[in-house]
């Protein structure tokens, strides 16, 4: 099965789980055509096929709750109950049982593809090896998470650019257009609980957001309370594409809330699954966090070492898994990650082209 016949299968299997944004989908597939880069974030469906073929041995290592859709952009800020900043993994969309090993591979093609797009100034090997050294370092030490606030002083001033301003933030929220259509009176209901105040005036508009989830219902209600603006985002979850690439049928556990509930985590209090609803608060520093938006001076090799740590962090959900993967590591041969990192950039790349050749064809 190529690429095309993927997508196409897996937005059929898509459908059956939720109404589909027909404009989001054709956007996320001229997205997918532009770069290697996005067409990776918008493709895990598609790595769930090839990643076991091109990266065997890696696929039997041992299994535990991973984020599955991991790369370096899927990183972001939260504010904790305690008001503190908090950075980490930021979507769990994708989270199923698998090997830890993908987790790192994912993270490690997506640095190296990032390099070659220069989005990253930094060799792979470095890249691979300090994603390891962090993962191991957290994993061996029993993870601890990334408040912002006393630690981690050039992780929190890559967290808190120029252009995460507050009046950047909402100038760009009060451009989204209204939503049109009904909207779905369970979306309403949910994001009308976690608002504020009961009964505040809102207006509802459609954001598009992501590359993954492209093509779901996601709507943010946006709202004015005591002076200031509130924003409130609910997104259609459907179960994971692992699912739907290992061909499993019956009921279909989403593991969105169970991944993040375990982990080692300082929780963001708005996040929670609610129905068909992934719900969250959205604001200046609770969001995802671009590459296009770190500041220009920036120590990228402690940023990748961060991401190994937090990676580990959310692999602590599976704590009786701890000791094996650390086992598993002891054994793995040096320079394993950039290996298989490697020959997973040339498979995606050559899916990317794939892709490329059928978008342009009007086949895609």
């Amino acid at each position: 099965m190529n690429v095309v016949e993927a997508t196409r299968r897996f937005e059929q299997w898509l459908g059956k789980h939720t109404a589909i944004v027909r404009p989001d989908l054709q956007l996320k597939h001229r997205s997918m055509a532009e770069s290697v880069f996005p067409f990776l974030r918008a493709t895990f469906y598609r790595w769930m096929q090839v990643w076991p073929e091109v990266c065997p041995d890696l696929a039997k290592a041992p299994r535990l709750l991973v984020v599955g859709d991991l790369h370096v952009e899927n990183f972001g800020t939260w504010r904790d109950l305690e008001g503190r900043l908090v950075w980490g993994v930021n979507d769990f969309d994708e989270a199923a049982v698998l090997p830890y090993t993908l987790d790192l591979v994912r993270l490690a093609v997506s640095a190296a593809l990032a390099i070659d797009a220069g989005h990253l100034n930094l060799k792979v090997k470095d890249a691979c090896d300090v994603i390891v050294r962090g993962y191991q370092e957290s994993l061996a030490e029993g993870g601890c998470p990334f408040v912002l606030e006393e630690h981690h002083p050039l992780l929190r001033e890559m967290a808190t650019g120029e252009l995460r301003d507050p009046v950047h933030f909402w100038e760009k929220m009060d451009s989204l257009p209204r939503f049109t259509g009904k909207v779905p009176g369970s979306a309403r209901k949910t994001l009308e609980r976690v608002m504020p105040e009961r009964g505040v005036s809102y207006r509802m508009v459609r954001r598009v957001a992501g590359l993954g989830s492209l093509g779901h219902v996601r709507m943010v209600a946006i709202a004015e309370c005591h002076g200031a603006k509130v924003a409130r985002e609910a997104k259609a979850i459907v179960p994971s594409s692992v699912y739907w690439a290992e061909g499993r049928t019956g009921s279909h556990e989403i593991l969105y809330e169970k991944i993040i509930a375990r982990a080692v985590r300082c929780p963001d209090p708005f996040v929670g699954l609610r129905g068909d609803w992934i719900v969250r608060r959205l604001s200046p520093h609770c969001s995802r966090i671009e590459l296009s938006l770190l500041p220009a001076k920036r120590d990228e090799l402690r940023l990748l070492h961060a991401m190994g740590r937090e990676t580990a962090n959310i692999h602590l959900a599976s704590p009786k898994m701890r000791k094996e993967i650390l086992r598993h590591l002891g054994r793995a041969k040096s320079g394993w990650l950039l290996a298989a990192a490697k020959d997973m950039v040339k498979a995606v790349t050559s899916d990317w082209r794939a892709w490329k050749k059928s978008e342009a064809s009007g086949r895609g």
